[in-house]
């Protein structure tokens, strides 16, 4: 059975992900990986596709067009399920996530379900953010502790790993967050289901050196409202 599948959303990555396709290779740990690629203008998926010629353990799962990270990492979760992979690491293709921490995360998910890299668990561990996006991404995580009671630190961060037999329990096709806010919902559907398998581990986080951040203020809008519609799912039995 194979083990760990790292998962990569990309749009227009191609200075980066052979890079940190590279680093990740080079680490003492066995996982294939697989790139979700949003039909890249920049051609990133034809560089994924160089790197396959001589590695096996490179996937590559092409989109027609720009439908989202959300709906990138239900895709690259159903791929896991589908091929019998025991575990999942997600994490973004522009360096703002070490890949050197696999192996802290491959360590944690041997006694947990869900394993969250946290920026906020340690004091704040961002690097290279303007002081405007690093409060709005804080309190966000403040806000999201309150109004779902939830007590996870670094509730938008995309950096984690899960183990797929629970990810076959959380429904995959229900869900609709697709922004940030996805990672708040899974989150979410994770500590309601099983809290004490929920571990949030200390990573850092470095903003991206190359390329253009995907933030946009839609973004931010479907996080803040989509909290609410989360606690009134879970209140009524809906969620």
């Amino acid at each position: 059975m194979p083990g760990n599948l790292t998962i990569i959303p990309t749009y227009n990555e191609k200075e980066n992900v052979p890079k940190v396709i590279d680093r990740i290779l080079k680490l003492p740990v066995q996982t294939d990986i697989l790139i979700i690629d949003d039909n890249s203008p920049d051609g990133t998926a034809d560089l994924v596709r160089q790197v396959q010629q001589e590695h096996d353990e490179i996937k590559l799962l092409e989109r027609p067009g720009k439908l989202g990270l959300g709906t990138a990492y239900v895709a690259g979760f159903k791929y896991a399920i589908e091929h019998g992979y025991e575990t999942v690491v997600q994490m973004d293709g522009d360096f703002s996530h070490d890949p050197a921490e696999l192996l802290n995360f491959l360590k944690q998910i041997e006694k947990y379900d869900l394993v969250i890299g946290s920026r906020y668990i340690q004091g704040i561990s961002v690097i290279n953010w303007p002081l405007s996006r690093l409060m709005l991404s804080y309190f966000a995580s403040v806000y999201i502790r309150v109004i779902t009671g939830m007590p996870v630190r670094d509730g938008t961060g995309g950096f984690k790993c899960w183990r797929v037999e629970f990810l076959k329990e959380l429904n995959l096709d229900t869900v609709r967050s697709n922004g940030y806010s996805f990672q708040v919902e899974m989150n979410f559907r994770a500590w309601r289901k099983r809290p004490d398998k929920v571990k949030e581990i200390p990573i850092i986080f470095v903003d991206r050196t190359v390329g253009q951040s995907k933030m946009s203020r839609a973004i931010v809008y479907e996080a803040i409202y989509r909290v609410w519609q989360l606690r009134l799912q879970a209140l009524f039995g809906k969620l």
